[in-house]
């Protein structure tokens, strides 16, 4: 999951390295990388609560990433092929499932 969404950063990086629209590059690819920020530094976490924050706000950036993607690709900053591969529902769903097994 760290490493899925550590690759999902990097091609969001990648795809938008040209886009001449500064605000939203800046926000999209920075809520991508928050992804993987949060999950690592839950599991720098030496308690159950900062872990469990950390894994949530996880999943608030994922749900923020898909909504940008979406606005992406109605105004034509993201291709539809690529964002439809990007939407981060699997990555939420693999931190709930995560978060479940560890009883948070």
């Amino acid at each position: 999951m760290w490493k899925r969404s550590s690759r999902l950063s990097v091609e969001l990086y990648r795809h938008l390295a040209d886009l001449k629209g500064f605000g939203f590059k800046d926000q999209i690819i920075r809520s991508g990388i928050s992804i993987p920020g949060n999950i690592a530094e839950g599991f720098g976490r030496d308690t159950d609560k900062d872990k469990r924050n950390f894994l949530n706000y996880a999943k608030g950036s994922c749900a923020e990433l898909r909504t940008q993607i979406y606005i992406g690709i109605e105004i034509g900053y993201i291709i539809s092929t690529a964002g439809k591969t990007w939407i981060t529902k699997e990555i939420s769903s693999m931190l709930t499932g995560l978060m479940k097994y560890l009883k948070f």
